[in-house]
């Protein structure tokens, strides 16, 4: 085998393991990154009746397609959490790219360090390890009346106002 050639297995290892490495550091900080369906976002956001008056926080954002789609098809103003720095980007640069930078923000952080007290609405795409968490901030934060609306996983010890079986979508009204 050649040098180059070396160097290009190598390179490649080296891609596969940091992919790993990544993969893996998202299971220890939360839930690894699984994209809502862009279909389920648009049911989630129409089971949960956003509005343009409506301030909606999505808790591990990931590539921001909830909140894009909640800023230009619903008119919410719209607030990211992510802590990934590569997903980070990945939504700014999806914000930038449909102009809505008036309308939609995401914030680096771990979502259990952000208060969330002006939503009107969050969503939540968690597994029900961090829902178990994130449960007792949201009833501590949210305003009565705010609503969270979690696709997949239900929010255990509350009772989902409505659900949509079909699709997976519980929501819940505090």
């Amino acid at each position: 085998m050649t040098m180059e050639q070396l160097l290009f297995i190598l390179a490649i290892e080296l891609v596969v393991i940091a992919f790993v490495v990544w993969i893996a550091w998202s299971g220890v900080v939360g839930a690894p990154w699984l994209p809502t369906p862009k279909k389920r976002v648009r049911s989630m956001l129409e089971f949960a009746k956003v509005t343009s008056d409506d301030i909606l926080y999505d808790l591990g954002s990931g590539d921001g397609r909830i909140i894009i789609m909640a800023a230009k098809e619903f008119g919410a103003q719209s607030i990211g959490i992510e802590v990934d720095p590569l997903r980070l980007w990945w939504s700014r640069r999806s914000i930038r790219r449909h102009n809505l930078s008036q309308k939609v923000e995401v914030i680096r952080a771990n979502f259990f360090k952000v208060s969330v007290e002006d939503a009107t609405i969050v969503t939540l795409y968690q597994g029900y390890k961090i829902n178990k968490k994130i449960r007792d901030k949201l009833a501590s934060e949210l305003k009565p009346g705010a609503r969270v609306v979690s696709y997949r996983f239900i929010l255990e010890e509350w009772t989902p106002s409505e659900t949509n079986e079909e699709e997976s979508i519980y929501l819940y009204i505090v």
